[in-house]
């Protein structure tokens, strides 16, 4: 095998169970989570509320100045 210089690329025991190195450590795995989730969510079709909740307050016949085909049907 080959052995790897010591320029900084394995980090010794001493620097990873310090304090910051923890907490820097717990920010880049809050991030990586945040924006794996947003990445999905930015893949999946969008979700709109008005079509969670029917309303019973929606108009039963159609006031537009266009014809539906049923209406139109009837003429």
């Amino acid at each position: 095998m080959f052995s790897v210089p010591a320029w900084g690329i394995v980090f010794p025991s001493s620097l990873l169970s310090s304090q910051w190195f923890a907490v820097l450590s717990a920010f880049v795995a809050i991030n990586t989570v945040l924006y794996t989730a947003l990445a999905i969510a930015k893949i999946l079709p969008k979700i709109y509320v008005s079509d969670l909740w029917q309303r019973r307050d929606r108009r039963m016949t159609n006031r537009s100045i266009h014809p539906t085909p049923e209406e139109q049907a009837a003429s």
